[in-house]
């Protein structure tokens, strides 16, 4: 026992570390199976590391000997430097994904055999500038984007490849026999008939065999099935083998691991059921449920203790999780000392969640402190776009370039060219379906024809036969278009909706392609919220390709001091002093499909909860949960996750009142609720003191001189950086204080 403990004195001593009494056990046990349930911020990690640590210079285990295998590279990168600086002296151990296991033995296999293969997956981009070949570019999205042009007949969208390479990947991940294909739910024309030539193609269409990752996890189960020498090595490599974030391991995945460790059984499997949010793409976290049917002789052990957050948010959380009835029954608790309550804000209108965002951040000390969570990465736009007009610094965790690239934006953009042009043929032929002019197929190739570079709408009027109904609706369009060009750009979007009829057009290709109608209009009201106070179409599209500038900057600011905007999937692992969680609403957290009752969507509903719950464990000190009554016109229904919070909180007052803060402070109104962020009393509230060569003072930059002020931009001379702002955000918000 001496020997043991002096480990851990050592440790103790030499890093500070200190292990309670279930982490001691879950290091201690190394022989046979072992199920380490972990809570959000029990120590995981730590308490991992030192389990490799004290097999190997306690057990005296060669660190060759020992397999760990994490969910992401991410993730295996990050244990690997951990395990650097707790044990700096020891050998490596060997951290990798499953993907990356898998992938060893499939090219074992294939070196074997001398069978030929390519990897269709990666970095298309960094693929297509450096291929040089006169042959295709085999990746895997354009395999599936003509298949889908050759079999559908149509131009695939981003989000049917998305949903198509998500079904594909689930497929593979649940080990489905083809029976089953056709079961799953699926918005994709011909999804089915898709996949089979996939996988027809992968097999015969280019001399050697195309594998994408999902691929290799199916080979790689299968290889180990049937080749026993393969197998046998692969049991002989490793004595001891431990699993990290299990809960997102899919059935082949598991498949794979208990061939590796049927001989020794020495295997270690942290998980935490309650975090389980990725059964969409196939993780299957019922195996955690029944995981002594796999292996009977094996030791469940507890990780209950936050060391993360404030007693009230650990409350809380762990309250809200007992909603769900598929999990292990855990008890979360912490020592933490009790500190801010958890903040229930509810704003009138979705317009104005920004704005309050905004405001309640300016003031933060350190902006790596702060994260804003959400459901579905369409929320970060309209975040992004106020954060830079008030000179918010901000780090996207996930970053989507294609929403300024999404059909719907190029429409409005191509209305908005219209109405500087209406010669243009190729313009209109990428929306003549989209508005009410009711244009056919066969009347535009007969416009086609036409080379006298006039107006398309009267070469259509006076030389292609129309009905007559087509008749006033084109010449109603001509002169619609024509008006928007000296129309602000705010308007102009509303007119191309409601009088252009885009709207009533994107319904109808909704009804017959599948599309989801509220993210088609939550593209066209963001792209409104974009046009707010900008003064020209011009203006408007330089503003679209500012922003899809600063996305992609946006993504290098890791570890700056700057503000988080991430979904909750992603946010998973990370941790903040302040989470805000926003657009919580019925129908966007849980979503449509999540509120049904049948068995399935029962599931998806405990998923729902689960990913809730993941947002709120994020938070260290401060947790706001920010809802709204109206969206897109529409009347918006708080989450029943916040109602669950409220009553959790508050079992016998359902209603949480909104108090003013009346102290001489000014109070920020949001419609008819308000806001108790303080307002600065020396801001600047007019904007006729905003003039050139007056010295300002920025809340987030500091002192500077303003060097241009135009329409509704300044432009401030920080020391060696510029900064273009919103003269309307950084007034509304109480940003600059004039210097005397």
């Amino acid at each position: 026992m001496k020997v043991v403990e002096d480990f851990f004195i050592r440790k103790k001593d030499e890093l500070g570390v200190q292990l309670n009494e279930v982490q001691l056990q879950a290091v201690r046990q190394t022989e046979g199976p072992l199920l380490l349930l972990a809570s959000p911020g029990s120590g995981k990690t730590t308490t991992v590391i030192m389990r490799i640590g004290y097999l190997i210079e306690e057990k005296r285990i060669n660190p060759a000997r020992i397999k760990a295998i994490t969910f992401s590279r991410t993730a295996a990168n990050d244990m690997r430097e951990r395990f650097k600086r707790f044990f700096p002296d020891v050998q490596p151990v060997d951290f990798s994904t499953i993907h990356s296991l898998a992938f060893k033995v499939v090219r074992e296999s294939f070196r074997k055999k001398r069978t030929a293969y390519q990897i269709i997956e990666g970095d298309i981009d960094k693929e297509k500038d450096a291929f040089n070949s006169q042959q295709p570019l085999l990746h895997k999205k354009i395999i599936l984007r003509n298949l889908f042009n050759t079999i559908v007949g149509e131009n695939i969208t981003d989000d049917q490849l998305d949903e198509l390479t998500t079904y594909i990947s689930y497929i593979k991940n649940k080990m489905l026999s083809a029976d089953q294909y056709s079961q799953m739910n699926m918005n994709v024309p011909k999804a089915v008939q898709i996949f089979k030539e996939y996988e027809s193609f992968k097999k015969t269409g280019a001399g050697k065999l195309l594998l994408d990752y999902d691929d290799m996890l199916v080979l790689a189960n299968e290889m180990l099935e049937k080749d026993q020498e393969l197998l046998h090595n692969y049991q002989q490599s490793y004595d001891y083998v431990l699993t990290d974030e299990s809960q997102d391991t899919s059935l082949v995945q598991h498949a794979i691991i208990e061939k590796l460790v049927k001989r020794h059984q020495n295997l270690c499997v942290v998980a935490d059921d309650d975090q389980a949010i990725y059964s969409w793409r196939g993780a299957e976290p019922s195996y955690l449920l029944n995981f002594k049917q796999v292996y009977p002789d094996a030791n469940i052990l507890y990780m209950e203790q936050n060391y993360r957050s404030s007693k009230e948010i650990v409350t809380v959380a762990n309250q809200f999780i007992k909603r769900n009835k598929q999990r292990y029954d855990k008890n979360m608790f912490t020592e933490n000392a009790a500190d801010t309550s958890i903040q229930l804000t509810s704003l009138p209108d979705y317009q104005f969640q920004a704005k309050y965002l905004v405001r309640a951040i300016a003031d933060s000390e350190n902006f790596a402190d702060v994260a804003i969570l959400y459901r579905n990465n369409a929320s970060s736009i309209a975040l992004m776009n106020e954060f830079d007009r008030a000179g918010i610094p901000f780090y996207m965790k996930d970053v989507d370039n294609r929403f300024f690239s999404h059909w719907v934006v190029q429409d409005i953009l191509n209305f908005m060219r219209m109405a500087f042009t209406d010669k243009r043929f190729d313009i209109l032929e990428k929306i003549h379906m989209k508005f009410n002019g009711y244009i056919s197929k066969k009347q535009m190739e007969a416009l086609k024809r036409i080379h006298n570079h006039e107006s398309v709408f009267d070469n259509l009027l006076q030389y292609v036969p129309l009905q007559p109904y087509q008749v006033k609706n084109l010449k109603n369009c001509k002169k619609t278009l024509k008006q928007m060009k000296d129309m602000r750009p705010k308007h102009a979007i509303h007119v191309i909706r409601e009088q252009l009829g885009y709207e009533k057009a994107l319904e109808k290709m909704c009804e017959r392609l599948g599309f989801r109608r509220e993210y088609l209009i939550g593209i066209l009201n963001t792209l409104e919220e974009i046009a707010d106070t900008l003064e020209t179409l011009e203006d408007f599209a330089n503003r679209l390709k500012y922003l899809a500038t600063v996305l992609k900057t946006a993504k290098r600011r890791k570890g700056q001091n700057a503000v988080t905007f991430s979904t909750f999937h992603s946010a998973k692992g990370l941790e903040f002093e302040k989470v805000y969680m926003i657009d919580l609403i019925e129908g966007m957290i849980p979503s449509t499909d999540e509120t049904k009752n049948e068995k399935e969507e029962k599931d998806m509903l405990e998923e729902a909860v689960r990913l809730f719950y993941v947002g709120m464990t994020r938070a260290k000190t401060y947790l706001e949960l920010i809802s709204y009554e109206a969206r897109d016109g529409k009347k918006a229904v708080e989450s029943q996750f916040v109602t669950a919070v409220k009553q959790i909180m508050s079992p016998n007052k359902m209603a949480i009142e909104n108090k003013e803060v009346t102290n001489g402070k000014k109070v920020v109104r949001y419609g008819k609720k308000a806001s108790n962020i303080q307002f600065n009393p020396n801001a600047v509230q007019d904007r006729t003191k905003l003039m050139v060569g007056n010295l300002i003072k920025h809340r987030v930059f500091g002192h500077g001189e303003i060097v241009k002020c135009d329409g509704d931009t300044i432009e401030i001379r920080f020391q060696a950086k510029m900064k273009i702002l919103s003269i309307t955000t950084c007034i509304e918000i109480g940003l600059l204080e004039p210097l005397t």
